[in-house]
Formats: C-alpha cells, structure tokens, sequence
C-alpha cells in the first residue's frame, strides 16, 4: 500500500469506504463513521493533496482513484460524498471488480450543467468558485461552507463544526484543489449509469444548492439497479445534518443487497 494515502479503519465485519468531499479531509466523514462501525468496518481515506494525504505526482482523476484504491480493501461497499461521489461511481465503473455498490451521497454523475444535462450547477457560476480561489483561498473555502450549511435550523453550530474539524488537519495542497476542481467542473459519467452493474444508491438533500435534487431521479432512471433517496430539510452535508436519517437508509440498502454480514 501507498504510505502516501492516510487511512484510519473503523470497526469490522463488510468493507465500507468512505470519501470524502473537495477541500475536507476524512475527519469529516468520523463522528458518522463511528455510527456505522458496530455494523461493519469503515476505512476512511484522505484524498491525495487533503489533510495528512501527500498530493503525488498524478491528480488525475484515475490517477487519484489508484492512489486511493492501492489503500483500500480489495472489496467494499463505496461511499462518496460531494466530489468523493464522483470518484466512488468512477472506481465502480472502471473497477467494478473492486465494488460492491456504490453510494453517491450529496453527488452527482455530471457536477456542472451540459446541454444534455441541466440538473447542475451553472459554468458560469462554478467559474466564479473556482476564480475565487485562486485570488482568495481562505474566503473562498468559508463561502464553500456557507453553502454546504445553508438551510439548516442549526447553520452556524454545523458551520463551526465543519470549521472546527478542517482546522484538526493541514491545509490542502493547492494543486489538489485545482485538480478537484478540474474534475468536479469537466468529468462526465453520466454514460457510465446504463452500464453499471452494481447496486447504486443516490442520496441527496432537498436544499442542496450544490447538486440539486432533480438530478437523483434523473440519474435513478437511468441505471437499472439504482435506488434514489431524498432527504427533505437536508443541504449539501446530510450525514451531519441528519446523520440518523442517513444511517438507517445505508444499512437499508446494504441489507437488501447482502452487504453486511448475515448476523447483522
């Protein structure tokens, strides 16, 4: 295995990896994880460039799917949110050997609009995201948190905990940002939905202002094994803001595809 890749494993039982979103880092992902651990072993990964994670010479985005796939167990149930959603469904279809299922939490197959495909953000203004942090880093990644927070009842005690969490790691390399970001505004898997031969589960959050929610059904029509799961009141971070809700929908979906271990 990559000693340039920080992993921390949780619990035991069936493999669940989880990935987290640009510009976090896995401590994110682990009041969360901590949940799901009496029920099977969650491996938690920094992407390349985030938190203890070296960044390495390719950003890629198949590049960062090995780096992350030399770490993680040979076969696993993948959870991504946010940009990890594209990398999850990314490793489900040029991996598939490697994939159990796939969750795209807070994610999407396509991130920005395309003519064919207009449940996503505007170009225009993920540009003016991605100007901005190159002109302003630290007042760009807080606007970044403004956003996965808005909407909820209790915005600035989730914000603080957010803040609070990243601070616990060292900044991410820059060009792991723009390498994120590149992939995020670019990338396109739509195609890879049809021929997806695992189980797929779309959970996204109602007040999401990153990945609107018509882009669930959208994509649940067109894979045959998908399952799409709203949650009303939620923004862009439902496994915070309603971390039970969320809980229960996964080991739903891996309980009814044999994905835990039968005494569970």
């Amino acid at each position: 295995m990559s000693s340039s890749i920080f992993r921390e494993t949780l619990g035991a039982g069936v493999d669940v990896v989880m990935i987290h979103g640009w510009g976090m880092h896995s401590g994110v992902w682990r009041p969360f994880a901590q949940t799901l651990s009496p029920y099977c072993r969650v491996t938690l990964l920094d992407l390349p460039g985030h938190g203890a994670s070296r960044a390495g010479a390719d950003l890629s985005l198949d590049g960062i799917a090995q780096a992350l796939l030399a770490n993680a167990p040979e076969r696993a149930h993948w959870l991504g949110w946010s940009l990890g959603a594209t990398l999850a469904l990314y490793i489900a279809r040029h991996y598939p050997q490697r994939a159990l299922s796939v969750t795209l939490l807070a994610g999407s197959a396509r991130f920005t609009q395309a003519g064919h495909w207009p449940h996503a953000m505007e170009q225009a203004v993920f540009a003016r995201f991605a100007q901005g942090l190159m002109d302003d880093y630290h007042a760009t990644v807080l606007r970044f948190l403004g956003l996965q927070t808005w909407g909820l009842p209790n915005a600035r005690l989730v914000l603080k905990q957010l803040q609070v969490t990243l601070a616990q790691r060292a900044e991410p390399d820059r060009r792991a940002l723009m390498a994120g970001l590149i992939i995020l505004r670019d990338i396109d898997l739509l195609e890879a939905l049809p021929s997806l031969n695992m189980p797929l589960l779309v959970m996204l959050g109602g007040r999401d202002r990153l990945v609107p929610s018509e882009a669930g059904s959208a994509m649940a029509v067109l894979a045959d094994q998908a399952e799409y799961c709203l949650i009303e009141g939620a923004g862009h971070i439902p496994f915070i803001s309603h971390a039970d809700l969320c809980r229960e929908r996964l080991l739903a979906f891996w309980v009814r595809y044999d994905c835990r271990q039968s005494s569970l």
